[in-house]
């Protein structure tokens, strides 16, 4: 029987309990030190493998041991972040979908996710130089000493720009090497959604299983303080990423998503066959005029699916007749491809 495993960070915690709903036994790969919460919650993982760090993922000994329990690798952005494209891509041991897709999730290189958005014709940001900043803009880097997570700024023009950057540059919070992978977009005034699709092989379909939205700090309550206290405060929000909410979405609005989900998952299947398997997550704006504009790819399990650990989410529902979680919904394309003898469609 095939185990499931993942590293053990972002939404391992979905992903395993996903696949113990569905009678799947569960690998966590742990680092020292960060491997309580997988130790204490018990019922979901059934074996740990300690780390002195998550790079040992890909060496010889840690594959022999997954592959000898048959165990598959349902990817995260941790694993992307700490193991790195190359080393996972020549991984021995056998993943949940498409392993190639995790590369697109950058904004620079020859594969990069503004190529994907434009490829399906979905509306994205404009993107700047630090020289032709014309309007208010969010500047996205990773910090000086947080490389693995990604930073962003609000400007509200050039000079603001110029102003924050070298704000941010004399207290250290970015370097040389962040501005090299810097980012401009043009800011798009409206609602912010995080939109976790999956596509099935096995059902033929593209699925809306959730929606949510971040929790920011210090941005998540900086925002909500009156505005003289925010101009008194004279602080730039970091935005840093702790945690998610569940959300809904008008029903008027689902056309669209559906819309942009099968084109995403149409020019997925161009640019890199045979394109995403299972999660995705599209981060999107929903503009005044009911206008949708993708300005973040996640092409695997989002980092905020774990909202729905536990209780489902409600347009799963629609499909399978009860809620589920997107860790329960990759357990069951597993399953199903078992049992119909099509496992080569989920996993590579």
């Amino acid at each position: 029987m095939i185990k499931i495993s993942a590293l053990a960070s972002h939404s391992a915690l979905d992903v395993f309990d996903g696949a113990k709903d569905e009678g799947f036994s569960t690998i966590a790969l742990c680092k020292k030190g960060r491997e309580r919460p997988y130790l204490e919650f018990k019922r979901i993982v059934d074996e740990c493998i300690l780390l002195n760090d998550f790079k040992e993922i890909p060496s010889e000994s840690i594959q022999q041991k997954l592959i000898s329990e048959n165990a598959i690798i349902v990817p995260n952005r941790s694993l992307a972040v700490y193991v790195g494209y190359d080393n996972l891509e020549n991984m021995k041991v056998k993943f949940f979908g498409n392993r190639k897709m995790l590369r697109w999730e950058e904004r620079k290189g020859e594969k990069n996710y503004y190529k994907l958005l434009d490829e399906a014709k979905i509306r994205r940001p404009r993107i700047y130089t630090p020289d032709n900043i014309d309007s208010a803009v969010i500047v996205k880097l990773p910090e000086s000493k947080r490389r693995v997570e990604r930073g962003f700024f609000f400007a509200k023009n050039k000079e603001d720009f110029d102003k924050k950057l070298e704000e941010l540059e004399k207290d250290g919070i970015i370097d040389e090497e962040s501005i090299k992978e810097m980012v401009i977009e043009e800011f798009i005034l409206g609602a912010y959604f995080n939109v976790n699709y999956f596509y099935s092989p096995i059902f033929n379909r593209t699925e809306i299983i959730s929606i949510d939205r971040r929790i920011q700090s210090d941005w998540d309550e900086f925002y909500k303080l009156p505005a003289d206290i925010q101009l008194s405060l004279n602080r730039t929000p970091r935005l840093i990423e702790v945690g998610h909410e569940p959300a809904t979405i008008r029903e008027s609005l689902l056309e669209k998503l559906f819309e942009i989900g099968y084109a995403f998952v149409e020019a997925t299947q161009k640019l890199e066959p045979p394109g995403i398997i299972g999660p995705f997550t599209l981060q999107l704006s929903v503009t005044p005029d009911l206008d949708i504009v993708v300005f973040d790819v996640a092409p695997r399990i989002g980092g905020g699916t774990n909202a729905y650990m536990g209780i489902g989410s409600q347009y799963s529902k629609l499909y399978f007749g009860k809620p589920i979680s997107l860790g329960r919904r990759i357990a069951i394309e597993i399953k199903e491809a078992i049992n119909s003898s099509l496992e080569e469609k989920v996993i590579f």
